[in-house]
């Protein structure tokens, strides 16, 4: 009898030890679902550096769509930056967008109301937009910041003349010349105006003066041409046209001035006015 409750015992013992090993290793906490560590600490977004300096003297080579694709990051990063907003602006307009052009220059105005690349900026903006009238307090506050510089004079006459005030645009011209004699942009402003008013003649002139400065640009150029066809002598714009662009620029110009020399309303128009070297882009480039 003893020697069954000895062996009762021991089963006993040993059921309970399985069953306690058993039960413990139900319990055990495999690593998976262990207490969790912190988190590892995300690091921040790196902040967005700005250009550096060469960076942004390279950005002024850039085409037209990329350099405002520079300058509007730029302006982003910083708001204040009004160098970033007024190459904006500059940029803007050289792809025609006028009015975004002049928003643009108006911020960095707002920072910095007597900033002068941003009066002129302004002043490009509205003139290419044909709002010259808006044009002039902007351009009268920076010929007064810098009364030896020639460019807001002879932007003050293109604005003077898109509002048929063409007596104040020629002083505001002759103001120009005496700072900078015989300055192609002044003359080629002078010249359009005339031509305006129907004295291709006179405008012919004047463009040959500024065409055979040294520092006389393509628009120079392209104005004269664009006089010789007013007057019919179709022979040399043509010859122009052919040295300065490339051909189907040059053959669509032509077309535009045969058509205008025959007086043809419904002719085809010239090259599109974001080709830099089409007489709509000219539109508005007073200095």
């Amino acid at each position: 009898m003893c020697r069954n409750l000895v062996l009762a015992a021991t089963a006993l013992a040993l059921v309970l030890g399985a069953g306690s090993a058993a039960l413990a290793q139900s319990q055990a906490v495999t690593p998976a679902a262990a207490a969790p560590h912190p988190p590892a600490p995300v690091a921040p977004p790196e902040k967005k550096k700005k250009a550096s300096a060469q960076e942004r003297i390279d950005a002024e080579r850039l085409p037209a769509m990329a350099r405002a694709a520079f300058w509007a990051r730029e302006a982003n990063l910083d708001p204040t930056d009004v160098v970033a907003s007024v190459r904006l602006a500059s940029a803007l307009r050289s792809l025609g967008q006028y009015g975004a052009a002049a928003d643009t220059a108006q911020r960095a105005l707002v920072i910095d109301p007597k900033n002068f690349e941003a009066l002129m900026e302004t002043a490009r903006a509205y003139v290419g937009e044909g709002q010259g009238f808006y044009a002039i307090d902007p351009v009268k506050r920076a010929a007064a910041m810098a009364p030896k510089d020639w460019r807001p004079l002879s932007l003050l006459g293109v604005a003077y003349s898109q509002v048929k005030r063409q007596d104040d645009a020629q002083a505001a011209w002759r103001q120009a010349l005496v700072l900078s004699p015989e300055n192609p942009a002044v003359l080629s402003n002078m010249a359009m105006a005339m031509a305006t008013k129907g004295d291709a003649a006179g405008a012919e002139g004047l463009l040959r003066r500024a065409a055979a400065q040294p520092g006389a640009t393509l628009q120079v150029r392209q104005n004269l041409t664009l006089v010789l066809g007013i007057e019919g002598k179709l022979t040399e714009a043509e010859k122009l046209l052919r040295e300065d662009l490339p051909p189907d620029q040059a053959e669509a110009n032509l077309a535009y001035l045969k058509a205008m020399s025959a007086g043809e309303k419904a002719a085809a128009q010239p090259t599109p006015s974001a080709d830099p070297h089409s007489w709509a882009a000219l539109k508005g480039a007073g200095s």
